[in-house]
Parts: C-alpha cells; structure tokens; sequence
C-alpha cells in the first residue's frame, strides 16, 4: 500500500496535516501528532502495515499491542478516506 498522489503530507511546528487535492474523492484536511507523520512518511514508499509497525517499534519504545493498534487504527482511517492504493 502507498499514499495516494491526490494527498499532501505537510508538518508544521509540531502538527501533522494531510491535505487532499482538488483530484481527491476527499475533501478536507486530516490533522494528526508524530505518529501520524511517520505512518504518512512511511507510505511515500510501497509499504505494508506489518512493515510500518516493525519500524515503529524500532523507533518507538510502546507497551506491547500499543504500536500495532494505533497503527492500525491510522491506516483504516486513511483507507476510509480513500488516501491509500494498493489497500
């Protein structure tokens, strides 16, 4: 899976944003923390869900299941707003 190229990942002093473009079935703006824009930096690159938990757990010291459901929970997020391919 990989983040669609009708959305735009934007930081800005410590708030996460993602902007749709006007080719985007989504319209608005998703805002978010630090987790947020490492799961969106992760998918520039094809990616699959397994593959961003290990390395939030590699960057990240989480109680156990904690990573993998908040992970989980931001790629469904994505997904409903039709901003990930390949899902």
């Amino acid at each position: 899976m990989k983040l669609k190229k009708d959305f735009i990942p934007h930081e800005s002093h410590g708030e996460v944003m993602l902007i749709a473009t006007g080719s985007a079935k989504f319209s608005g703006l998703v805002r978010g923390n630090k987790i947020l824009g490492d799961v969106l930096e992760l998918l520039k690159n094809d990616t699959t869900e397994a593959e961003i938990v290990k390395k939030m757990h590699e960057k990240y010291d989480a109680p156990d299941g904690k990573i993998e459901a908040d992970v989980h929970k931001v790629v469904t997020e994505l997904g409903k707003i039709g901003a990930i391919e390949g899902k």
